[in-house]
């Protein structure tokens, strides 16, 4: 990866990252036997291609209008290092940890792990797209927090806390 990232590819990681995410909880959601939690994976999924939807929509305005977002090079540079550490931005990554996972706890702390990252992920691009744009990506920020919360709740359900 480059050292420095744009907005337009601070966005395309956007769409890796929840391509990834939809071929995550998809194998999940035909892999884990219990119905409740392969029922929310796939509910997931589904979530995850309409961001997908989203980020394009975003990607074709930035595009189409020239748009990029000054916001000096030391920020790009954070962005860039946060996308280095997270798996997510890697192709085929999704299917690839998910055919790995052996437990229904595991797969969802990976899950949970993926919805936080996505979270500063997506926090970091909101300060890079375009004002009209960051609406759009604070609504991702939310669903992807109600994601969150959903795995987290049925994490406490079967694995209590004690």
């Amino acid at each position: 990866m480059k050292e420095i990232l744009s907005g337009t590819e601070a966005v395309e990681l956007g769409i890796q990252i929840e391509k990834n995410g939809y071929d995550f909880y998809n194998t999940l959601s035909k892999k884990i036997p219990d119905p409740g939690l392969s029922s929310i994976f796939g509910l997931l999924a589904k979530e995850e291609e309409k961001h997908i939807a989203v980020f394009r929509k975003i990607l074709d305005g930035l595009l189409s209008y020239g748009s990029e977002v000054n916001v000096g090079d030391e920020y790009l540079n954070y962005m860039s290092s946060l996308a280095g550490q997270y798996v997510f931005t890697d192709k085929e990554r999704g299917g690839e940890i998910a055919g790995k996972v052996s437990t229904a706890i595991e797969a969802l702390d990976l899950g949970i792990n993926f919805e936080k990252d996505s979270i500063v992920f997506y926090e970091g691009v909101k300060t890079i797209v375009p004002d009209n744009e960051k609406d759009i990506v604070s609504e991702l920020i939310l669903q992807e927090e109600k994601h969150l919360k959903r795995l987290l709740d049925f994490k406490n359900k079967i694995s209590p806390v004690s």
